[in-house]
């Protein structure tokens, strides 16, 4: 092929077998580089690395097999450190699967001796000539090393750890909206990605939609995803982001942005402090502040003065009691929990069971079953499908010659009508709004205050209806739960589902 090459061979140590054995759960028999012939060669230009990769792997494939699961491709997708090589694994005529890795010398060179090594390859490049994937993605991690630099750690043990997120990580493929392809480490989540696409972004990520799906935050990321980033102007950088992240990059800046956030906090608690003391004829010094710390059981000045700039700590006459040698009571609190009324009356609902339709011999099934608030109580409702009137209908007749009345799309009618299609008739409502029937929306969206009480001024005040029962949960910034109302039809379902979407944070309505 007139290539110029050279190869290098590689057994795998018994520790670093243990170790993939261990770290990716599978068997000795599964682990198939234990032996590995390393492909390095010296492309004619520059541009003909990627094309010479795969001819060489086209090559060698058509003398020995190729396991078809096995083959990774880190040269058009490069591993967050800048590794790339084209794996892939072929069987041997012993039989025995041996890996084999082609890359270029410039490739081999970064793969051994780091990011120092790629630099060597960009003298005498002209400005307009590969800059291309591979230095794109150095350049990006570049940096992230350089925004964590900008606001070093406190802790420089710390700042290590944030530095070796990103080194020793496996990487996924995502895509964003668009369809563009982003690498990034194994295990990381939706605000992860936020953050790497940019710091705003991040910094307001409210949500997620990957695949299409509402997800909250720490959502960890799966190689395929396709992922949308939530962001409104209102949300913050939060604390217990910290606790999910994983990328150097989300992690740094989001302690930047605490920490920021503290001294501002801090600056506006010092000075709460320091009117509040010339407004009783004290002076703002250590000592004050440290009899103050005290009586609060606090023991840093700057822990004291965020606690005043974010509220949880309020000066008042115990204080005051204190700084004068008086002795001091204890505070109570007050807490108000929001409640949805249910003092209303309801009428009537259906119940189904007394007086039920029997089919004899002289049963017209052509006649289609007339379903109005005299007749519905001779018919069964099962809680597969839960119909309403609006909802179209079909009626079975069961072993015990009753008549269930079903939703054309419900599972169960589907399995009914292709297997005893001789007993099903047709079913049509005529109600006139004087019964009620139970229904179940099912909401997801972005949490925030004050979502549990919107949803209960719409439903029980704005719409005056009757509510069963409201079940909602919420997780890592994401609720969703169940409205159980009783309507009269479907028509006033779809209604209030409108009503629903037009609610702030509210994601998804379905019922």
């Amino acid at each position: 092929m007139g290539i110029k090459y050279h190869i290098k061979e590689r057994v795998k140590t018994p520790y670093s077998i243990w170790s993939k054995m261990q770290n990716k759960h599978v068997t000795f028999d599964e682990i198939y580089d234990i032996l590995a012939v390393r492909i390095i060669f010296t492309p004619n230009k520059r541009e003909d690395e990627v094309n010479e990769c795969f001819r060489i792997y086209v090559a060698i494939s058509q003398i020995y097999k190729s396991h078809p699961d096995r083959l990774r491709d880190w040269i058009n997708h490069p591993k967050a450190n800048g590794y790339q090589a084209l794996h892939v694994t072929l069987m041997s005529k012993q039989g025995r699967w041996i890996e084999v890795q082609i890359r270029s010398e410039r490739m081999d060179d970064i793969a051994e001796q780091g990011f120092a090594a790629h630099w060597k390859y960009k003298d005498g490049e002209t400005a307009d000539t590969q800059e291309n994937e591979n230095e794109s993605e150095l350049n990006n991690w570049l940096g992230t090393i350089k925004e964590i630099l900008d606001d070093p750690q406190p802790d420089a043990m710390d700042f290590l750890d944030t530095i070796k997120l990103n080194l020793f990580a496996r990487e996924i493929f995502v895509f964003t909206p668009k369809g563009e392809l982003k690498t990034m480490p194994a295990g990381c989540t939706a605000l992860d990605f936020a953050f790497q696409i940019h710091t705003f972004l991040g910094s307001h990520c409210i949500g997620a939609k990957v695949n299409h799906k509402l997800v909250p935050l720490s959502h960890r990321l799966q190689s395929g995803d396709q992922v949308e980033i939530l962001s409104s102007k209102s949300q913050h950088v939060q604390p217990e982001w910290l606790n999910f992240v994983s990328t150097a990059k989300a992690k740094g800046k989001i302690q930047a942005s605490l920490r920021r956030a503290d001294r501002e906090i801090q600056k506006k608690g010092e000075q709460t402090l320091k009117e509040w003391l010339e407004k009783n004829g004290f002076e703002l010094t250590s000592s004050v502040i440290n009899k103050l710390c005290d009586l609060h059981e606090i023991q840093k000045h700057e822990n004291f003065f965020l606690a005043l700039g974010k509220k949880t700590v309020i000066l008042g006459d115990d204080d005051l009691n204190h700084l004068q040698g008086k002795s001091s009571g204890k505070k109570g609190w007050k807490k108000f929990v929001p409640f949805i009324k249910a003092d209303k009356k309801e009428p009537k609902t259906v119940k189904a069971g007394r007086g039920l339709l029997e089919v004899g011999a002289d049963f017209n099934k052509k006649i289609p079953c007339f379903l109005t608030e005299e007749t519905i109580q001779m018919y069964v409702f099962r809680d597969c499908c839960h119909p309403i009137p609006g909802d179209d209908v079909l009626g079975y007749i069961d072993n015990k010659k009753h008549v269930e009345i079903h939703r054309r799309d419900c599972p169960v009618a589907s399995r009914l009508k292709s297997s005893y299609g001789n007993r099903i008739l047709d079913a049509k409502w005529q109600m006139h709004h004087q019964m009620l029937f139970d229904a179940t929306i099912r909401i997801r969206g972005i949490d925030r205050k004050g979502m549990l009480h919107d949803l209960a001024h719409l439903i029980s005040d704005q719409l005056d209806l009757y509510i069963r029962r409201i079940t909602v949960g919420s997780n890592d910034g994401i609720f969703d739960g169940t409205i159980e109302l009783r309507v009269y039809d479907r028509a006033e379902v779809r209604h209030i589902m409108e009503l629903l979407k037009k609610i702030d944070g509210l994601q998804e309505v379905t019922t």
